[in-house]
This record gives structure tokens, sequence and C-alpha cells, in this order.
């Protein structure tokens, strides 16, 4: 099974990891055209699943989360590129059991976790690749399934088992973390698990925030087979407010949603099917196999699109 795939920033490389306790990563072979290739085998550290892998946004060093309750920060030697040789930097512990997902911020100055035991870590990067925990957020009240940070700002969500999303932001003195809002059902939001997050990649000309200035929006996906977009408020210290709710089509739950450059957000579920929306049409591509269970836009390629399957396949898509 094939938990998760993250292209690194360049779109270069693309890493993917499995219930086999790896995390691998590939890139397109330069004799066999579209041909991928796995170029190094992240192996030896976890010993249970590897449920998600996120690049440091500058390519440097990649984190995996791991079902044995640590995450791993791994980074390459030499001259980087796509044949140096990784080794693990950092296990970063502290969860009492499964981590979920894993998220650099914007800046790249920290790394937030997430996991089974209901609580959200945020771990600051220090010299000599230390990671001191600066803040532990309880709130939810069931698993948490993924972090997500705002692409421009040091602003977190996070979605859960419980059906709600939460908005974390820092406090003005930067001392501390708080819940700054609770999406549920009551709020536009979903009525089951919330198992995905995605924020658009730049503002939308075609939504207007306060003063008439272009807005961002944030996708949501859940096991009641809807997808949730929700306004991003700036003015309002990061606030969401619910812009459309519309079915996505599948018999079975939406399991990943990811917002691509092209404007199209792409999603993942459980009925063998990857869908496409330019709200309010969609068109459907079969083929992935059993769950998909992560769907990832190229960085720069606004046209290709990963997605990872419980058949144990990696596809590559041209859309």
């Amino acid at each position: 099974r094939v938990w998760h795939c993250a292209w690194d920033p360049t779109g270069k490389t693309l890493a993917t990891c499995s219930s086999d306790k790896t995390c691998r990563i590939w890139a397109k072979s330069a004799a066999a055209g579209n041909t991928w290739v796995t170029v190094a085998e992240l192996e030896g550290v976890h010993s249970r699943t590897v449920r998600q892998a996120a690049w440091s946004p500058c390519g440097r060093l990649l984190a995996t989360a791991s079902f044995d309750a640590s995450t791993a920060v791994w980074a390459q030697s030499g001259s980087g590129g796509t044949t140096g040789e990784w080794e693990c930097v950092a296990v970063v512990e502290g969860h009492e059991n499964e981590v979920k997902s894993c998220a650099w911020s914007p800046s790249g100055s920290l790394l937030a976790t997430c996991g089974r035991d209901k609580s959200v870590w945020i771990w600051e990067v220090q010299p000599g690749h230390d990671f001191e925990c600066v803040a532990v957020l309880n709130g939810h009240t069931q698993d948490v399934k993924q972090v997500a940070w705002h692409p421009a700002e040091d602003a977190l969500v996070s979605v859960s088992y419980d059906d709600s999303i939460k908005v974390w932001t820092e406090d003005p003195g930067g001392d501390d973390w708080s819940c700054a809002q609770t999406l549920t059902k009551e709020e536009g939001g979903h009525a089951s698990t919330v198992w995905c997050a995605s924020f658009e990649p730049e503002p939308s000309r075609h939504v207007r925030g306060p003063g008439g200035t272009d807005s961002r929006r944030l996708a949501t996906c859940s096991d009641d087979r809807t997808i949730a977009i929700w306004r991003v408020d700036d003015s309002r210290g990061l606030r969401l407010e619910i812009d459309a709710k519309f079915p996505c089509g599948h018999d079975r739950p939406a399991l990943s949603v990811s917002w691509g450059k092209c404007g199209l957000i792409a999603e993942g579920g459980g009925d063998d099917s990857v869908r496409l929306f330019a709200p309010p049409r969609d068109a459907g591509r079969g083929g992935a196999g059993d769950e998909v269970n992560c769907v990832a836009w190229h960085p720069t390629d606004p046209r290709c699109l990963a997605t990872a399957s419980d058949d144990g396949t990696v596809r590559i898509w041209s859309v």
C-alpha cells in the first residue's frame, strides 16, 4: 500500500511512502523517456508504516511521519541532485502513538506533526538539525488526520476524525499558539471525518476579500463524500468562511485533495477514481486501483498530477 506522494519543490523528484516502512525517491530516467526510477530508498529508521512525507521549502530536507510514533528528517549529502546519498539527520519523538501527517511552514523554520493521540505538535528547527518542541496543541477529540500550513503565513490548519477543521495561529507575543477557529457542520462544514485540506497556491482573482483584494481559498474533503471550499479572510486573523460545498461524485469516502496551480482541484477517493474539479464542473479519471490515498499536483507543471494507491502503485498523469 502506497500511502502518500509528494513532489520536491522543483518537481524533479517524487517521494512516496508505504506500509513497507520505507520512503522512496523517484526521478525520471534519462534513458527511458517517461519512465520513473527509484533513485533512493530511505529505510532502516521507521519500524512501522510510513504514512506521509513532506519536503522542506528549500528541498534539502525531507520529513517522514510514521505509525511508529516518530517523524524522521532526512538530508541529502553532497551537491544534491537526483543521485546524492540520503541520511537520517534527526528523529523527532513526542507523540504517544501513530503520527499521521507532517508539514513544513512556508519559511521552513517550523515543522508540524499530528497523530492518533489527538494532538498537533509544532517543532522549531535549530542549528545542527535539532528540533525543539515549541507547542503542543490539544483541542481535537479524535485522531488528527492531517496538518497543512497557509502558503504565505505561519498559520496552521488541522483536520480530524472528530469531523472538524481547526485553525491554529501564534499569539501576538510569539510565545504560544492557540486555536483561532473551529469549523464543524454547524459552520457549513463536514458531517463526518475530514481527511485532507489543501490551500489554493495563489490568491484567486475570482474571489474578493476585504477592500477588494484577491482572496486565497482552502479545499477540504471528507468521509461524507463532499468537498468544501473555504474563503480565507486574512483581515480577521486568518478566519475561514464557507464559500461552497458540493458532492465529489464518489460512492465511497473522499480521501485526498490537492489544489493545483492550473486552478483545478484534484480529489482521490475510495472507489478507484481520481476526479478533477473546476467547480461546478468536474471530470473523472478511473484506473488508479483500489483506494486512492493521495493526490499531488506537480509544483511547476500545471498539467502533471501524481497519485498513490492501495494497490501499491504510483501513477503520474498528464491532464
